[in-house]
Order: C-alpha cells, then structure tokens, then sequence
C-alpha cells in the first residue's frame, strides 16, 4: 500500500523525534574544510572558537515540503520580475535600488519553519551565510549501518562547486560582459572577525580553482579611480558581497558603491536584488493574494504564496490594535539580519513597544512556530528547534540545508545545535 502524506509526515516526525543513527563526524568536517583552504585554517582553534557552529546530527524532511519550498520561491521571483510589483516594492526602496545593472542575486537564502500544513517561509535574504560550509557538512554523516547509510546521499561536492561558478560566470554576463571575472572580491565588514570568516576562504579556494585571482576584504580597502576599483593595485571585476549595507549608504562602502554606480564593476547581490526580494515589507505584498493578482501574478503562484504568512506594515495608525494580537505576532525590521532587533510578541516588554513604533520599517508577521529536532548530547536527549534554508540562484535551489537552536532565533550559541544537513524522506 502506498503511503499517505499524513503516513509520511507521522514517519518523518518520529525521524526527527527519535533517530539517531546518523551522526556528524564534525572533526571531519574541520578537517576538510582546512584542506579546502589549502591549510590556511587552524581546523583545532576554529573548532574550539565555533563548538556550535555544525549540529552533530541531520534533520529529516519531506520530499513534498522540499518542493512546496521551491514552489515558493520560484513565486517570489517570478512576481520581482513584474513591473507592477517593481513599483511597489521600489516605492520604499532607497534610490540607488532603481539602478538595474542586470544581475539576479548570488546565493539567496529563503528560510522556512515546517509546520503541520507545510513549509512557511519566514524571511528572504541577499546575503545568506552558510552554503560553502554546509556543502561540505554534507560529506560528513556517518551511518550506524548499511541500510540506514542509503538514505545518506549528499550533493557531490563537486557539483555544488560548479554550480557555484557557473551562478558567478551568469552574473558577470548578465552585467554585460563577456567570458569570465579575472578578479574577485569577498566583501564583508571586517572579514577576518565575521563569525562565518570560514567559508569566506572556501569561497576564495573555490574561485581560485576556476583560475580567478581573489581578495577577501573589508569595503574601505577598495578605491575607485578612473574607470576602475581596485583592491590595492588589483583591478577587481567582480564583487561577491556579503555586506549588510544593503543600500551601500554607509562611508566605508563609497568606493564600492561609486564603482557600481558607474558600472565600473559588476557587484552580487547588489542593492535592487535586496529591494526587490529581501525588504521584509515585501512581504505585506507576497502574503496578500489580492494585490499579487493584480499586480499579474500567474494564480497558480499566487497560490503557492499562501504559505507566506500573513504581514502587515507597523505604524501608528495599527500600533494599538497590533499591540492588542501581538502573541499571535512576530515583529521584524524592514532591513533587518541575522535575527537582530527581532521581537516574538508574547514576550515583548511595552518599552521595546516603543521602541518598535519610534524605529518605524517594522513589519508583524503571523507567527509559524519552528518545528523540531531532537538531538542527542552527552547528558541525554535534549529537543531544539528547526528552520530550513534554500540556498539559491534565479530561483533554482543550489544546496538546501538546516538550522537547529534553542531559544528566540538562530544563534549559534547551542550545543547540539548549528547548521545540519538535510535528508529528504
């Protein structure tokens, strides 16, 4: 008998609730990770730095929600390609977002809780940290048996690094060019600090391979002059920016954003990519089926944006009736990252209220609890919760991947938890 949807859904929560026959040799991972970097990495002293940067465990998905989750974002794309939602989404854009020099967005991220209805996405975002390292976690699970081992079947490595190369190749020619970018640069505020400085350097080894000369850099290091930014003397062609100056307003990135202005460089993603699919207030679009039809969304994508959950722009005028539902909410800055400046509404003082309504560009979103994962730690099994991640590119999924967390949001700070691998049931 063919199993139902409610039968694998049972088996894939008894999976997550239950199964630990599949562990992470996060060692391994280490260890991999300072061989791709040509052993540029202490693998030891990062490991000790970063304990909970990798889960020691996968997470268990259904095929079913795995495309659900596409459907979605090849939603989201399609409707950002519409004139009519360009101008709605650009009306509260910064200026520099009505530049369009062609490129689509390297690596997006769509983030997703499970629930018992499906995939909800939660947020978008341009500079989505993670999947150079995730593709390697991939190659590390280890199974307890053969028959348990089958189900294991990551992403070759090496597919995921052409993928990659041939999305910045797209980008370079998308901006006009021809052939392939001689020079990159990773370009991320003090990189050497950020917490994901690992994969910068995968990043680079990557690009290397493909005969790119590459710099790993803050903004301020670039100048622009003439008709060119360098890093240094080296001219750079292309700009793989992992920056949260999404609008590249601050002083330090005036080079750079003089340079794409000029068209002197080609940058992703770059301000209109974030505008156009990462401005939380987009999402008071996206979750209302009304004005993406009549802005000309296809229905059937229309349909597929129910699983957006319901979003609305906070301002005075709402702020009491807000106030009044907020534990049925979640409250988010327009530009926000990395779970900053985020509030879960039953646990929102009244001053952080006002602090949310004085700030202004806050979005209430419907809350879609996290599903969860139990993981197994040394004092016994401990339950933390789940979101997932669709690393991709023009739509297409690249590497989809796991967050586990205890806590308001992602942090990294959990043991057990951090990025996991996904299997697809």
């Amino acid at each position: 008998m063919t199993p139902t949807r409610s039968d694998v859904r049972e088996f894939v929560a008894g999976l997550n609730a239950q199964c630990f026959c599949i562990n992470i040799d996060v060692e391994d991972v280490w260890a991999q990770i300072g061989a791709l970097t040509d052993g540029l990495l202490d693998a030891s002293l990062l490991a000790e730095h970063r304990p909970y940067l990798f889960a020691n465990g996968p997470v268990f998905v259904e095929a079913e929600d795995v495309a659900a989750m596409e459907d979605v974002v090849l939603a989201i794309e399609a409707a950002a390609d519409l004139p009519a939602y360009q101008e709605l989404a650009l009306s509260w854009a910064p200026q520099i977002a009505r530049n369009d020099p062609g490129p689509r967005g390297a690596l997006m991220g769509y983030d997703f809780h499970l629930g018992p209805d499906g995939p909800r996405l939660i947020e978008v975002n341009t500079n989505a940290g993670g999947a150079f390292l995730n593709a390697v976690l991939a190659q590390a699970q280890i199974a307890c048996c053969p028959e348990v081992g089958q189900h294991v079947r990551p992403q070759a490595l090496a597919d995921f690094e052409t993928a990659i190369w041939e999305m910045m190749v797209s980008e370079w020619r998308l901006a006009g060019r021809d052939g392939a970018p001689r020079t990159i640069a990773i370009i991320d505020t003090a990189p050497t600090e950020q917490f994901l400085y690992p994969e910068f350097l995968l990043a680079r080894a990557l690009f290397e391979r493909r005969g790119a000369e590459v710099a790993i850099a803050d903004p301020a290091d670039l100048t622009f002059e003439g008709d060119q930014l360098r890093h240094g003397k080296t001219p750079i062609d292309l700009v793989y920016n992992r920056l949260v100056d999404f609008d590249l307003s601050e002083a330090s990135s005036s080079a750079l954003c003089n340079a794409w202005r000029a068209g002197a460089v080609v940058l992703t993603p770059g301000p209109r990519n974030h505008a156009l699919l990462a401005d939380k207030r987009n999402l008071t679009l996206l979750s209302d089926p009304e004005r993406m039809a009549a802005v000309g969304l296809d229905p059937k994508r229309v349909a597929h944006l129910a699983a957006i959950p319901r979003t609305e722009l906070v301002t005075p005028e709402n702020a009491e009736r807000l106030w009044t539902d907020r534990r049925r909410l979640f409250f988010k800055p327009a530009g926000g990252h990395a779970g900053k400046a985020v509030y879960r509404g039953d646990k929102i003082t009244k001053s952080a209220w006002s602090t949310v309504i004085d700030a202004g560009g806050y979005v209430a979103q419907d809350f879609a609890p996290p599903s969860e994962r139990t993981v197994r730690l040394l004092d016994g099994p401990e339950t933390r919760r789940m979101d997932m991640r669709l690393y991709t590119y023009a739509g297409r999924r690249l590497l989809v991947a796991a967050r586990l967390y205890s806590g308001q949001t992602t942090n990294f700070r959990t043991p057990g938890g951090g990025f996991a691998p996904v299997i697809v049931v």
